[in-house]
């Protein structure tokens, strides 16, 4: 395939893999195994794969194959490897690169499943793990030490939007030898390019923008060969955490209009950033590119738009915005996020609900905070919505 290829492009086209039978859309191949010609090509193959040769459906599957080298080739990845979820991929990240011992640096602004991981699972088997303010690179340089494995952080924040100075973190992570994994959903690999800016390992819950619509869960990492062959892909395929080759085809029909979609849906955010910061109902609106998000420039520099998410931290608490959420008519009440569908969910008491209250005080969610997914409705009948619940607070 064309490496001068542009986005739209690569997103329609790259890592198509075709049968005998010439279809146009990809195919989906539903298969648990695969045969061999002769039990010498059997004995081979488990010896070493070739690039188009399959073994078994945990191992590798064409369909999924098409997804990963289809969004390798979108990052500027040298591989992939897809899972069964986003979580499925930041845990086979984290657990098939540490070993006791070892030292974690994460940004403390993390979504609930992810800290669990850090502060729970891989505690118990005794790995070190110190969370910082991720936007403050003086508090990651204090924290980093020559024994320092690797650092974590989500480029942009769940549900408060923090930015992240990648290249300025990477660059600090790298002088004592970590390895810097950076969970780019809310970025979107359409506004980000995380692996450019100095990340090493990039993660994914394809779930989200990458499906767009809702249907199936999914996650990918992305690196270098040698991480993807070498420490992930060995770990993913004795452990279990495949990617349906069904959800793969998902995946790939996703991918053909999603920088169509996260563009719109972009785009809509900051109209209603714009237009409802200052409203006297709300305490304060979180966009990345409004000239009032703490990290602006960082944000322009950083990501090519504001991505497709905002917060509204509603003033009243609790009460005003469940109020607020349940005289929406056509934001939905859900907890997704990157959806076609606008999306609405609270935060405090929804997806970090076990944080305790000094926790969540300190990541800065309040009980007001309203996170919103924006998709792809017309931005003038959203912003309608949004007032007339905001009237009935």
């Amino acid at each position: 395939m064309s490496k001068d290829w542009n986005t739209r492009t690569k997103l329609v086209h790259e890592g198509i893999r075709r049968s005998q039978y010439g279809e146009v859309s990809e195919a989906i191949f539903l298969t648990q195994g695969f045969v061999y010609d002769s039990a010498e090509q059997a004995e081979a193959r488990f010896i070493e794969v070739g690039d188009d040769e399959f073994i078994y459906a945990r191992y590798g599957n064409p369909t999924v194959r098409m997804f990963e080298e289809r969004i390798a080739a979108l990052e500027g990845a040298e591989d992939a490897f897809a899972a069964a979820s986003g979580m499925a991929a930041v845990n086979a990240t984290v657990m098939s690169l540490l070993k006791s011992g070892d030292h974690v640096v994460s940004s403390r602004a993390l979504f609930g499943s992810c800290l669990y991981i850090l502060e729970t699972i891989l505690t118990r088997y005794g790995v070190e793990v110190d969370f910082v303010d991720g936007t403050d690179l003086d508090a990651w340089k204090a924290a980093l030490r020559p024994d320092t494995k690797a650092v974590f952080f989500e480029t942009m924040s769940n549900p408060t939007l923090e930015v992240i100075d990648i290249e300025g973190v990477s660059a600090l992570a790298h002088e004592v030898g970590a390895l810097v994994i950076a969970d780019n959903v809310f970025a979107t690999p359409i506004f980000s390019r995380a692996l450019e800016q100095g990340a090493d390992v990039v993660v994914y819950s394809t779930t989200k923008h990458i499906d767009g619509q809702g249907r199936c869960l999914g996650g990918v990492v992305l690196g270098t060969r040698d991480f993807i062959r070498k420490t992930l892909e060995p770990y993913l395929k004795h452990t279990g955490g495949a990617l349906s080759p069904f959800n793969a085809w998902v995946m790939l029909k996703g991918m053909d209009t999603l920088d169509l979609r996260v563009r719109a849906s972009s785009d809509t955010a900051l109209k209603l950033a714009q237009s409802l910061e200052g409203h006297g109902k709300l305490s304060r609106v979180i966009y990345p590119h409004l000239a009032s998000h703490p990290q602006f420039d960082l944000a322009k520099r950083q990501m090519e738009g504001g991505g497709t998410v905002l917060s509204l931290d509603i003033a009243g608490g609790k009460e005003a915005a469940f109020r607020f959420l349940n005289a929406l008519e056509i934001c939905t009440i859900s907890n997704n996020l990157g959806d076609s569908k606008s999306i609405v969910t609270h935060p405090a008491t929804t997806t970090h609900q076990r944080l305790t209250p000094e926790q969540r005080a300190a990541l800065g969610i309040t009980e007001g905070l309203v996170r919103l997914s924006v998709g792809l409705e017309d931005a003038g009948d959203l912003l309608k919505d949004v007032e007339q619940a905001l009237a009935r607070v």
